[in-house]
């Protein structure tokens, strides 16, 4: 049945020059390949992307070239007849946004990257910046097509030229949402500490958008850099990790989702640097992430808040600091079995190292009802880890556990922490 009509539409006769040979339903985007078939475009991509690139479907004669031409007519003709029959359930199919195309691609980097002179201006190159983001909101597809041209550098280069603050702002959003694949890109920020410097003021910059810009390319430099010493670069400084809890402790309301959810990246990917992470701890992270865990995060944002809890909780001090908030501990109880298997995880694992650190946080977490929740662990299809972690606490609990201690311990077995 075609996505656009209603189940009791079935008496609709759709015209059969309307429907896609491949998929049988309502064209939404009809395209012409070179064979002079015409095929929804969805459809005839996916039949290529299954390795049938040499013939057209319909007449099994080859293909002299993929080249996608949309039917403007058709789909005007398409639209037309859905408006007519709107009386019956049917939807008028949007017009669709065309693809990029490699010529324009090109065409725009070579303009967005040219020289500042007579004939070229910032207005010019930031036009040009712009529609390639256009381009990358649009889909997946496109912002591969981009960054296959070379774009991560060419960003790169224009960002940190500083020739403008539009053009630092246009280019750090365009490169933010492209697939930074190549570790030498990441190098080319981290391994430069002026260009460290420059993210990191950027954090602290006067727009909301260049803030978490600032934030989420630290947070995929980070994941991208495969040296620790590369990746102390960024983290080894406490004034980023107060720009990033910043966007965690005052979301601004035009980006609330968006600055939580950056900010809870790069705050993790800031911990996973051990040697770093006292400068979480003293720029506020602990009570920053308990507020927030109690009230703003969807699942997969608290199991990155968790993670980064736990990672800080192996340090005495965070240990400390969490302990002096009255919702840590009672907070990490109910979070057990509530939201997801690694969530269960590494609140199980903050609360072994919370209550092997002190011992009156053994009677928070009994007056919690941990028990009950500990034994439910056990029972349950969690994770081999988080049972062995509910083991341990369960044992600690009952004063049987041996004096030991796992907060300070990253080799620890059953505290590992799975990055995102």
């Amino acid at each position: 049945m075609p996505r656009n009509l209603q189940p009791l539409d079935l008496s609709i006769q759709i015209p059969y020059h309307f429907r896609c040979p491949i998929s049988l339903e309502l064209m939404h985007d009809p395209v012409t390949v070179s064979t002079g078939q015409t095929y929804d475009r969805a459809s005839i991509e996916s039949w290529v992307s299954i390795g049938n690139n040499t013939t057209c479907p319909v007449t099994r004669a080859p293909l002299s070239d993929f080249t996608l031409i949309p039917n403007h007519t058709l789909r005007r003709l398409i639209q037309e007849w859905c408006v007519a029959n709107h009386s019956n359930g049917v939807e008028r199919i949007p017009t669709p946004k065309q693809p990029a195309d490699p010529t324009s691609v090109r065409a725009l980097l070579s303009q967005a990257s040219a020289t500042l002179g007579a004939h070229v201006s910032v207005r010019s190159r930031a036009a040009a910046l712009r529609r390639l983001r256009g381009f990358a909101r649009d889909s997946e597809k496109n912002r591969v097509l981009i960054a296959a041209h070379n774009a991560g550098e060419i960003l790169i280069r224009i960002l940190f030229s500083v020739e403008s603050s539009e053009l630092v702002s246009e280019s750090l959003a365009l490169l933010v949402m492209l697939p930074i694949t190549e570790p030498d890109q990441c190098v080319l920020i981290v391994s430069d500490p002026g260009r460290v410097e420059f993210i990191t003021r950027l954090i602290f910059d006067s727009s909301v958008e260049t803030r978490v810009n600032a934030a989420a390319l630290i947070e995929i430099v980070l994941t991208g850099s495969r040296s620790e010493d590369l990746k102390g670069m960024f983290s080894n400084s406490e004034s980023v990790f107060e720009g990033v809890l910043d966007l965690l402790r005052n979301p601004v309301s035009s980006y609330p989702r968006r600055a939580l959810k950056i900010g809870i990246k790069a705050l993790f990917a800031l911990c996973l640097v051990k040697s770093t992470r006292h400068f979480a701890i003293s720029a506020g992270a602990p009570e920053i992430l308990i507020d927030r865990l109690a009230a703003d995060f969807d699942r997969y944002d608290t199991e990155r808040a968790l993670a980064t809890v736990e990672l800080l909780c192996r340090s005495p001090e965070g240990c400390a600091a969490f302990g002096e908030h009255a919702l840590t501990v009672p907070l990490l109880v109910k979070t057990i079995l509530r939201v997801s298997d690694r969530a269960t995880e590494y609140a199980a694992g903050a609360l072994l190292a919370l209550c092997t650190a002190e011992e009156r946080r053994k009677e928070e977490a009994a007056a919690a009802g941990v028990v009950v929740q500990l034994l439910l662990m056990v029972q349950s299809e969690c994770t081999e880890r988080a049972k062995k972690k509910a083991q341990k606490l369960l044992k600690l609990l009952r004063d049987s556990w041996p004096d030991y201690s796992f907060a300070n311990s990253d080799d620890f077995g059953c505290s590992e922490v799975v990055p995102f």
